[in-house]
């Protein structure tokens, strides 16, 4: 197989996002490996039909290692010469992060280093990473814009993806490598993992099993479509960032920088309650829900709403799918796959 002149490497491949990612570039005649080490933190036979979903496009490769090896790191450099790197790969969940800190340590911020050098031995023309709307921690004032500051976390996961930021930040200053960081709110959608909400529910309701619904479903979420979710990282990753002249050292603003770097959120600015979710999943399984109502979990916030207004004006994002829609084609998706 030839490789087009476009290639992108997409970490995290076998991931929720990841796949669907490459599902769009390679749809739109783009060149992408694809890198996971498809551990086993949930179902492994989803992520393997995942990659086996993408292995049917001509310009795929998949390639199955960590980021941290810096040899294979290396030597994949090397080989594909790309152009572009989006980074999804990660140690994902809040409440895993409290028993499994090295974890996180390991792949989340030895493994984005990885990455940013292996970007800047290359000359790589973009880094796009993903972070997360829980950098925003104790911060209570809504909607979460990029101005506003991330410096409390209340997870580790939290603090690693806080630590990815200045990571990037500090290579775009010290390399000039033009980065540009995403911060995800409540992605979902067909191929999603099993450890989120609207998986669990799903599974839950449909064979009659209870459902734990902390805070007892008041709190709210920013709920995004995984659609509209790429069609914002499709536009950022061309949209190379570049340094902001109107940042000023004496009045720094978080989201951009003198140095060619940027931040925004992607969301679809649009909160539900967990309990209007949950009332959505029933309509689509036609089966009401056993709740078992529970106060917050650590490391949980009570409301997350994204300002994505910065995105729109960069590049145009502007998210067109309702939850109704969204849960709609999960639970047809879901009903497919396990066949129920």
């Amino acid at each position: 197989m030839v490789f087009t002149s476009n290639k992108i490497l997409v970490t995290g491949a076998a991931g929720f996002i990841g796949f669907h990612l490459c599902k769009r570039l390679l749809s739109e005649g783009y060149s992408v490996v694809g890198l996971d080490n498809v551990n086993d933190y949930y179902d492994v036979d989803l992520k393997e039909d995942r990659i086996r979903h993408l292995e049917k496009f001509e310009h795929f490769r998949f390639k199955r290692q960590d980021l941290q090896d810096r040899e294979k790191m290396s030597g994949l450099f090397e080989e594909y010469k790309f152009e572009y790197v989006v980074n999804l790969a990660a140690q994902a969940g809040v409440r895993h992060s409290i028993s499994h800190p090295f974890d996180y340590i390991e792949t989340n911020v030895t493994g984005f280093l990885n990455v940013l050098e292996r970007c800047k031995d290359h000359q790589v023309k973009h880094l796009v990473f993903a972070s997360s709307s829980s950098v925003y921690g104790a911060n209570t004032s809504m909607p979460f814009s990029v101005k506003h500051e991330t410096n409390h976390p209340i997870s580790l996961y939290a603090a690693t993806k806080k630590s990815n930021e200045l990571l990037a930040h500090s290579y775009a200053y010290t390399y000039n490598l033009p980065v540009t960081g995403l911060r995800f709110f409540s992605v979902y959608g067909p191929w999603g993992r099993p450890d989120m909400a609207l998986f669990i529910f799903t599974k839950n309701i449909a064979e009659g099993l209870p459902i734990d619904v902390f805070n007892e479903g008041l709190m709210q979420r920013d709920f995004t479509y995984i659609d509209d979710i790429v069609e914002g990282i499709r536009r950022v990753i061309p949209k190379v960032s570049e340094p902001d002249k109107s940042w000023q050292s004496d009045n720094p603003v978080p989201d951009s920088s003198f140095v060619p770097y940027r931040l925004f959120n992607i969301g679809n600015n649009a909160p539900i309650a967990l309990i209007e979710f949950i009332e959505a999943i029933e309509k689509n399984l036609d089966r009401k829900s056993i709740r078992n109502l529970l106060p917050m979990q650590t490391g949980d916030i009570p409301n997350s709403t994204a300002d994505a207004s910065e995105l729109f004006e960069y590049v145009g994002y502007e998210p067109k799918t309702t939850v109704e829609q969204g849960i709609s084609n999960f639970v047809s998706w879901y009903k497919s796959y396990y066949k129920i």
